[in-house]
């Protein structure tokens, strides 16, 4: 099985007063498909970690190689278009932009794209936020939204560009069971679509639905 994603003696250190080491000498390899759930205790570097394979956080030591190309040695603008085009991120705070109604925030992506018009981006944001049973929230903004809807339409814009590699944090957080199921049940169909999904979670119920389960303890991944 080849590797699509593999991170090779990655270290992560803040320097303010002193150097704190956040994350240190990881080593993994996922292939293509899988469901990964990151686990560790609170404050472990889960969210770190994700950061950085979402290329938000370059300043790193070791390698990151993704789908053949070894993206830590590449230049800002390369990171920038190649993030744009193969890695979408969920963050736990949603991002959602207040100004924009629910669908307008999910096709916000393509629509940055500048390669689709805009009635191919609506049609496909609606048909993705009804999977997500929001087909009745379309034109609602996120003032007008609760806090499981708008964490749902975040899921739905992390999507909306049909990336190679998505990675989350806690996305089903503020969801009641039922959604929760719906959105884990949901990313399980992705991974079929030549997609590696990694997210974390302190959820049992979740990690038992993935394929593969990374924890993060005393700064390093200690097993798969």
């Amino acid at each position: 099985m080849n590797n699509f994603l593999e991170i090779i003696n990655l270290s992560k250190t803040y320097e303010s007063v002193e150097k704190i080491n956040i994350l240190n000498n990881i080593n993994f390899r996922l292939p293509d498909n899988v469901l990964v759930a990151l686990t560790g205790p609170s404050g472990s570097g889960k969210s770190t970690l994700l950061h950085i394979l979402s290329l938000l956080d370059s300043k790193v030591d070791g390698e990151y190689h993704l789908n053949g190309k070894r993206l830590d040695i590449s230049s800002q603008k390369e990171k920038n278009r190649y993030r744009r085009d193969n890695i979408s991120i969920l963050f736990q705070n949603f991002n959602l932009i207040n100004d924009l109604n629910a669908i307008e925030n999910v096709i916000l992506p393509l629509l940055n794209n500048n390669n689709f018009e805009y009635d191919f981006c609506y049609n496909k944001g609606k048909e993705l936020l009804s999977k997500f049973n929001l087909s009745k929230r379309t034109n609602y903004f996120p003032s007008q939204l609760s806090g499981g809807e708008q964490q749902r339409v975040a899921i739905a814009r992390a999507l909306i560009n049909e990336p190679q590699l998505i990675l989350a944090d806690e996305p089903t957080g503020n969801l009641d069971n039922e959604n929760s199921i719906i959105v884990i049940n949901y990313l399980k169909e992705l991974k079929k679509e030549n997609r590696t999904i990694i997210f974390a979670t302190h959820n049992r119920d979740l990690v038992n639905k993935c394929d593969l389960e990374l924890t993060i303890k005393n700064r390093t991944v200690i097993s798969t």
